[in-house]
């Protein structure tokens, strides 16, 4: 089993990411010790959303179509509304959650971002809990969804706001730590 210090996680995003939904977890686990990369759809930096306006730019590491999972141990997808609703529509997204859900790797989303999690079809009969917006679509997709702080099922980690990143963060690398996954295949 690996210990946070030995694992690699991937952030994807793109613009529009809830400015603390990125920030917060990719610097807690890189304090944890884990070394984290960002991923944005061009490569390029990424600018986030705070309050009710723009916020801070991110520097990307990588494209996303460029991540290859088996060089991670766990994705981490930062929530907004403008973010995921992006990522979801992109084939090299989908694919790449897939390729995690596949190998039973941790996968984390965070308030609007589990709409990537039900585009990549990996949600059906599992416990999970998002943005209060967002939950119809998780039941509709099969998911049973909760209102917890955060909730994990065969290393799938959702939780629901700004509020609950530290209870999020604590569960990625408990999920991380605990190893691969026996997930169903996506």
């Amino acid at each position: 089993m690996p210990r946070i210090e030995d694992a690699k996680v991937l952030v994807i995003a793109t613009h529009g990411f809830e400015q603390s939904e990125l920030e917060f977890p990719r610097d807690q686990l890189r304090v944890k010790g884990a070394e984290v990369h960002v991923a944005s759809l061009d490569g390029k930096a990424i600018k986030g959303w705070e309050g009710s306006d723009w916020g801070r730019e991110v520097e990307a590491d990588l494209k996303i179509e460029d991540a290859d999972p088996n060089q991670y141990d766990a994705i981490v997808v930062p929530g907004g509304q403008i973010n995921p609703d992006l990522l979801r529509v992109e084939a090299s997204v989908t694919a790449l959650v897939r390729a995690f859900a596949k190998e039973g790797k941790v996968i984390a989303a965070i308030c609007h971002g589990p709409w990537v999690l039900i585009e990549a079809d990996i949600v059906a009969g599992r416990e999970m809990t998002a943005y209060p917006s967002i939950r119809t679509d998780l039941d509709n997709a099969g998911a049973r969804v909760m209102d917890a702080p955060v909730v994990a099922d065969s290393g799938i980690v959702t939780s629901r706001n700004p509020n609950d990143l530290k209870d999020f963060v604590a569960k990625i690398v408990e999920e991380v730590e605990e190893g691969r996954h026996n997930q169903k295949a996506a």
